[in-house]
């Protein structure tokens, strides 16, 4: 079998991307692997403490085939920002199979995103203007709407917990921006909303609505406590956006 390898230290070539999960056993696959193996001996001096022989090594790359498949590496370009981490780590030892993957993630600011911190705060801000709020990226749009604007503008369920809803919901897109996928609705959105009773979601209806019939009328007050609140936890002052 024919493969394309690397001399240690070469960077990682450009414009490649596998269109296969890296578990199929194919050409291009195991010259993936083999690609990372070698970037990885050259970085790390100590790396026979991890694999002494060349049993260990066979070994180390089916293991971390199966690793990158199940976490949905697929691509070289994913795979260069675990090497870039790697790099910066100033770690002797190479990293566990676990966190190669956690590497091969990009943070917000390396995909040209708000960090999560940012985008929440941004979040809060902009539920209370859909219609002329200016979102700095769709993702942040989206992973609020999986939080609810409604929650959001009514402070519903507790601060802590639409933080929380807000921070799985971006990491998703994050996760779907590395891969270069589509955005789209997370799944909390989906889960969230399925997880309510009709009961409790015929009441949520209701309240929406007759909100909107007190904010027409100048009268809406209830939940504007609760909103004082996460505003107030965020050190977010009241302004033309959250009337």
């Amino acid at each position: 079998m024919t493969s394309t390898r690397l001399a240690a230290g070469q960077a990682l070539p450009g414009g490649q991307v596998s269109t296969r999960p890296l578990g199929e056993v194919d050409e291009q696959t195991a010259a993936v692997v083999d690609m990372v193996f070698l970037q990885l001996q050259a970085i790390f001096p100590a790396w026979r403490q991890a694999w002494p022989d060349d049993k260990a090594l066979a070994l180390a790359k089916r293991s971390w085939t199966k690793g990158l498949q199940a976490s949905g590496i697929r691509t070289i370009e994913q795979v260069r920002f675990g090497i870039e981490q790697c790099r910066r780590s100033g770690s002797a030892f190479a990293p566990s199979i676990g966190q190669f993957v956690a590497w091969c993630l990009p943070t917000a600011q390396m995909l040209g995103l708000p960090e999560e911190e940012t985008a929440w705060r941004e979040a809060v801000q902009g539920c209370a203007s859909l219609d002329s709020w200016r979102w700095s990226h769709e993702a942040v749009r989206l992973a609020a709407a999986a939080v609810g604007f409604w929650e959001l503008r009514q402070g519903a369920g507790g601060a802590d917990a639409l933080r929380r809803r807000f921070g799985s919901a971006y990491a998703q897109l994050l996760r779907r921006l590395a891969r270069d996928e589509t955005l789209g609705e997370p799944m909390q959105a989906l889960e969230w909303d399925g997880s309510r009773t009709a009961a409790e979601r015929a009441e949520r209806a209701g309240e929406q609505a007759l909100q909107e019939r007190l904010r027409e009328q100048g009268l809406a007050e209830a939940g504007q406590g609760a909103r004082a609140a996460l505003l107030a936890k965020l050190g977010i002052k009241r302004g033309n956006h959250d009337a």
